[in-house]
């Protein structure tokens, strides 16, 4: 078995997965990660060299768009399991 039927098998529990690597499956990634979130990079980099440069600052701002961000997937992957358990009799990929 090669690694990528592994990672297949692993990942999408028996089901196909999307053509390309897992997690960057389309065209929408690329524009999610590309084009929206640039102003966020931007942003991230501004807090850094910008002037006035405040590194505790950037290193709060930084914790809290970690912050938020774990928060929003923990959030959603509880969701998904609750969803799977109640609507579908079990926990997805069971």
């Amino acid at each position: 078995m090669t690694l990528t039927e592994t990672l297949a098998m692993v990942l999408y529990h028996g089901y196909e997965g999307t053509d390309g690597w897992t997690g960057f499956p389309n065209d929408g990634t690329y524009l999610i990660f590309g084009v929206i979130l640039f102003p966020i990079y931007t942003m991230i980099i501004a807090w850094f060299t910008g002037t006035p440069r405040d590194t505790k600052t950037g290193l709060l701002g930084v914790s809290y768009l970690v912050g938020i961000a774990t928060t929003m997937w923990v959030s959603m992957l509880i969701m998904t399991l609750l969803i799977g358990a109640i609507f579908y009799g079990g926990l997805p990929g069971t």
